[in-house]
Order: C-alpha cells, then sequence, then structure tokens
C-alpha cells in the first residue's frame, strides 16, 4: 500500500502501473500463495504473477461492459443535446433565480452514468452561461456541480469505485444502485447551504478558460428548443437502465422472501398462475436487469436518440465512440490493476492483521472503512484506489464479524471515505481548477472543503441509519 501511495504521489507512476507493479510486489512479499490444483510445485513467484494476470482478467471481466456503455451513454446524451435539455427542464422547475439548485439537481440524475470528468466538462459551460446570463454566483454553480457529480461518481453503479466495491464485498448491484443514489441524495441536500456558504466567502470572478470563451457561452444558452430531443427521450438512457436493474433486485428480493431452496423449486412448479407469472417474469429481469444488459440497452437507446437528433450514420456515430471508448479502457486498466492488488492484499493477510490489531477492541467498522478510505484518498489521490483498496481489506473482517446492519452501510462508508480531502494529487481537483478558472489556493478552498464536509456528513448519515434502519438478518 505504501508502494502505491509513494508511486503515484511521489514518482508520478501511472495508476495502472503503480498498481500492478504493487499487486506483484504484494504476491511476491507474502508468506504463501494458494497453490496451482493442476500443478501444486509451481514456483512461489510465477504463481504470484498468474494470480495476478487471473484476478486482473476476473476484474475486468465484471466491469468492462458496464464502464463502456456507461461512456457511450455520457458521449451520446452530450452530443444529442439530452444533458441540456435535463438541465433546461430543471432549470424551468426552479426558475433563473435558483439556477444552482437546478444544476445540482440536473448534475446528480446526469453523473448516474457519466463520469465526473466528462460531466464536469459538460456541465462547466452551462455554468459559465448562466452566471453571465443571471448575474448569480458562479462558483456556487461550480459547486453544485462538483458536489453532485462527486457524490455520484463515489456512490453509484455503474462507476467503478461502488462497482467494485459492491463486488468485493457481495453486494447486490440493484441494492447498491439504490442505496448509493438514495442516501447520497442527503448530503448532497444538505450541503447545498454549505455550498452557498463557501461560496459566499469566495467570490472568485469568471474568468475566460480555452475551453469556454466568454463569447460563446451565451450561444449556449441561448439554443432554440427546436434543436434538443424531448425530455422523455433524452432521460430514457439513464432511466431505463435503473428501472431494469431495480425491477430485477425486487424479483430477487421477493424470491428469497417468499421462498427458499426447495420451497422455490416447489413453487416454482407448481402450476399455477401466480407461480408461473412470477418464475416467467424472474426469469425475464434476471436477464434483462443483469447491469450488463440494462447499460448495453441504455447505450443503445442513446445511440439511436444521438442517431435520430443528429441525423447520422452508423458510420460518424461509430467515429464519436471512438475518444469516449479509450477512456474506458483507461479506466478499465487502472480498476483492472487494483483488483488484481486488492487480490493479492487478501493473500497476503493484510485483513488478517487489520482483524488481529482491532481483535478484543471495541472497534466500529462503519468508521473504520471510512477512515481507511479517506486515508488512502488523501495519501494518493484516486477514490476509485481508495474504494477498491478499502473494500478488498474490510471484507475480511466483514466476512468474520456479525454485523447489526446490512453491509451496504459498509458500501456508503467506504464511497463516502473515498471522496473527502481532495487535493493536488487528485486528477479531479486539476479539472476543476483549469476547466472553472479557479487558481490553486482557490480550489483548495472551495472544491477541498466542500468534499470533506460533504464526506463527514455521509458518515454521519450513514451511522444514523444503520442504527435507525439497520435491514439486518
Amino acid at each position: 500500500m505504501a508502494f502505491v501511495i509513494v508511486a503515484i504521489s511521489k514518482l508520478r507512476l501511472h495508476a495502472f502501473l503503480a498498481l500492478i507493479l504493487a499487486a506483484l510486489l504484494a504476491g511476491v512479499m507474502a508468506a504463501s500463495l494458494p497453490a496451482d490444483p493442476k500443478a501444486p510445485g509451481k514456483g512461489k513467484l510465477l504463481r504470484a504473477v498468474e494470480l495476478c494476470t487471473e484476478e486482473f482478467g476476473t476484474t475486468a471481466g465484471k466491469l468492462s461492459i458496464v464502464v463502456g456503455m456507461a461512456t457511450l451513454i455520457g458521449m451520446c446524451m452530450m452530443q444529442s443535446g439530452a444533458a441540456d435539455k435535463v438541465v433546461r427542464r430543471f432549470l424551468a422547475v426552479t426558475g433563473e433565480k435558483r439556477a444552482g439548485l437546478a444544476l445540482l439537481t440536473a448534475t446528480y440524475f446526469l453523473s448516474i452514468p457519466i463520469f465526473f470528468d466528462t460531466m464536469f466538462m459538460l456541465m462547466v459551460p452551462i455554468a459559465m452561461a448562466l452566471a453571465l446570463r443571471t448575474g448569480g454566483s458562479f462558483v456556487l454553480y461550480v459547486l453544485a456541480i462538483c458536489g453532485a457529480g462527486v457524490t455520484t461518481h463515489s456512490m453509484t453503479v455503474p462507476h467503478p469505485g461502488p462497482l467494485m466495491v459492491a463486488e468485493n464485498l457481495r453486494l447486490d448491484a440493484g441494492v447498491s444502485l439504490f442505496a448509493g443514489i438514495l442516501v447520497g441524495m442527503v448530503p448532497v441536500g444538505l450541503g447545498w447551504f454549505v455550498m452557498k456558504r463557501i461560496a459566499a466567502a469566495n467570490p472568485v470572478p469568471l474568468r475566460e478558460t480555452p475551453n469556454a470563451p466568454l463569447s460563446g457561452l451565451r450561444a449556449l444558452v441561448d439554443r432554440p428548443e427546436s434543436e434538443l430531443p424531448s425530455f422523455w427521450a433524452s432521460i430514457a438512457p439513464v432511466v431505463v437502465p435503473i428501472l431494469l436493474i431495480s425491477a430485477a433486485s425486487f424479483f430477487e428480493i421477493t424470491r428469497h422472501a417468499l421462498v427458499s431452496g426447495k420451497a422455490w423449486a416447489q413453487f416454482a412448479g407448481s402450476g399455477g398462475v401466480e407461480a408461473a407469472w412470477f418464475a416467467g417474469g424472474y426469469q425475464v429481469f434476471e436477464f434483462i436487469g443483469n447491469k450488463n444488459i440494462a447499460l448495453m440497452i441504455g447505450g443503445l437507446l442513446s445511440i439511436v436518440l444521438l442517431m435520430r437528433q443528429k441525423r447520422l450514420g452508423m458510420e460518424a456515430v461509430s467515429e464519436l465512440m471512438g475518444p469516449p471508448l479509450e477512456t474506458a479502457g483507461v479506466i478499465i486498466l487502472i480498476t483492472a490493476a487494483g483488483g488484481a492488488f486488492g487480490l493479492m492484499l487478501r493473500n497476503a493477510g493484510v485483513g488478517d492483521a487489520i482483524r488481529h490489531v482491532v481483535a478484543g477492541r471495541s472497534v466500529d467498522l462503519l468508521l473504520l472503512s471510512w477512515v481507511v478510505a479517506l486515508v488512502l484518498r488523501i495519501a494518493q489521490g484516486s477514490a476509485t484506489v481508495a474504494m477498491q483498496t478499502t473494500s478488498a481489506m474490510i471484507y475480511p473482517l466483514m466476512a468474520a464479524t456479525t454485523l447489526s446492519y446490512h453491509p451496504m452501510y459498509l458500501f456508503l462508508a467506504i464511497g463516502f471515505g473515498a471522496y473527502g480531502c481532495s487535493w493536488m494529487n487528485d486528477s479531479g481537483f486539476w479539472v476543476v481548477s483549469r476547466l472553472s478558472g479557479f487558481t490553486e489556493r482557490e480550489t483548495l478552498r472551495t472544491w477541498t472543503v466542500l468534499l470533506t464536509i460533504l464526506s463527514v456528513i455521509g458518515l454521519v448519515v450513514t451511522k444514523l441509519l444503520s442504527v435507525v434502519l439497520p435491514f439486518s438478518g
């Protein structure tokens, strides 16, 4: 773990290279590794390489389709004008005087499938244009985008960090999705008042940036409605996958709640109308509600929307797919390397070491999860790496402990911990600084302060919910 921190923050190695080297190093240094059942006499060094590559492939297989389709959905929503349409609809509800609230709400919704960097690039020109038109606080608009976008990036599937935390903690995708979306709303909603205080204390002027010259911003705001798709078509690529995944989770939860094991077989084969309907529905939604299939459906909807809105052929759309898929490839490489590192940490006995340290002590596993994620975030910058590593370390403790609450609360604690205290070793820090025209000092006083406060609020909310609504048993 120290190697990853030094490699990324000091040596400036790419996260993929740092993680894969750390995985190999952890394997080599481990006291023992699981033997290959087909070749039990294989050397330890070779076995370390094999375990790394196997877990790398396993992790990549779990998230490649989801991440790839999410990047396509984001690209298509931007190019088709769907994202702009969603923002305008929320703005119509709140009014221009509450433009910041509209940006907050729209960003929270839109960033469920869209990665933070992409979302910020999309939304910051809109924030600039709104500041010009309404005379409102540009800092408040930027913070609204940041607070909502970072929360979904760290709390909701299909983003790679939450996706791998859910996998590592053996959580259902639908439960993780809904828990992240619903609980994430609380610190974001409370954070709105924090954003207003921070913006009032830091009146940064609107500055021209290379990506958004002031001369072209008003044209963005004044874009005719006729050039935009309908609202329902605009939200379909996001809403449909969420509904499908949720429906699959509903059937799965209902199945386990009503019948299990032999009883399920008897129920499904009883010949009754209700049993036949439920069994048929379960099989259908088990398929289309799988996160890979659901995101593929959302991706296809977004592609059709782009083709119809821009009157593009498949060849032109395929060219547009190139850059986002390249971005997805880098994300998959980093996340898969993180998965390999997590496995080698487990093989090296990190979880056992932590369990030994906390044995006999009254340690709050929720608080421990949050603290470990926060420390890793501060040390090496990446929220995704922090979430993967923390969940790999926490799972052995979780498995050996009888929790008084649902494991989803550990999922939430890790997510909230992993996005606090963003500073100069985080790529998101520089994206916000450069695209908004903030200086490093201004970014620290706004972005960093906001995310840290939201992280603490998230921990408090998670702890309270785990007591009031434990959902245990």
